[in-house]
């Protein structure tokens, strides 16, 4: 059985021996490995409400797959949206990027699925982008931070340089109207149906109260089966309402 030591060592080894096979290849630090394996280590020990996180591959620290439930009480609500993450070979000095593989119609993603954020943005001066310095990745980040970051973006969108300018114009209108306009709240929800019932294909159930939505591991697992768990933890395999009663949509 593979443990947690073992696997932060393979890949380790792994990415510094075969990581400059390629000229086009910058090889990974140390550093970045040691803090890439770190950060693994403790989310799978201390998971994170409103995410989960695996490697997508067992012998790469550098790619993550995400998945994020959508918050209860939001638009979002019972949606199961999943990305990934890549890291750069001088992770934390550099930010990660985000794209997502679920469709997700918002004006900070664009169509490809990549996630525009402050948080993910080099921390330079560029007053064109209305953001200030201090909104931009700095080295003290972490995954939890960028990812709990994500989560509340999708409820409170940055308007002002947005990825997707029709979702943007779609979401002041339904913001200006005081919710008459209903055009955008109408296919968030229908995405967040469609991204439910992909994971009830998967046999993940999503939390869709804030008690569930927040609940802690009860224990923290063994060293040895902190990479082995699976995806999401059994404590999250709650009996919930069925989704199409909780999501009540406009017709129109």
């Amino acid at each position: 059985m593979t443990t947690a030591a073992s696997t932060s060592q393979h890949a380790s080894s792994t990415m510094m021996a075969g990581s400059g096979s390629s000229s086009n290849t910058t090889t990974p630090s140390s550093s970045a490995v040691r803090a890439l394996a770190m950060e693994y280590k403790s989310l799978q020990e201390e998971p994170v409400e409103g995410f989960r996180v695996k490697l997508i591959n067992d012998d790469n620290l550098f790619e993550w797959e995400v998945a994020i439930f959508g918050p209860p009480d939001t638009l979002y609500q019972g949606g199961y949206f999943k990305a990934h993450m890549k890291f750069p070979p001088d992770y934390p000095y550099s930010p990660p990027t985000i794209r997502f593989l679920t469709k997700v119609w918002h004006p900070n993603v664009y169509e490809n699925g990549d996630l525009c954020i402050s948080i993910l943005h080099p921390p330079v001066d560029d007053p064109q982008s209305g953001e200030l310095p201090c909104e931009r990745w700095n080295p003290t980040q972490n995954v939890r931070t960028i990812l709990l970051s994500v989560i509340s973006l999708l409820n409170e969108p940055n308007t002002f340089s947005p990825a997707n300018v029709d979702a943007s114009v779609m979401y002041r209108r339904w913001r200006d109207s005081q919710g008459k306009d209903n055009e955008y709240p109408n296919i968030i929800r229908k995405q967040a149906l469609a991204a439910n019932a992909e994971a009830k294909r998967e046999g993940i159930v999503v939390p869709m109260t804030l008690e569930d939505y927040c609940l802690k591991p009860a224990r923290k697992p063994t060293a040895e089966s902190a990479l082995d768990a699976n995806f999401y933890d059994d404590d999250f395999d709650l009996e919930t309402e069925d989704f199409d009663e909780d999501l009540d949509l406009d017709s129109d």
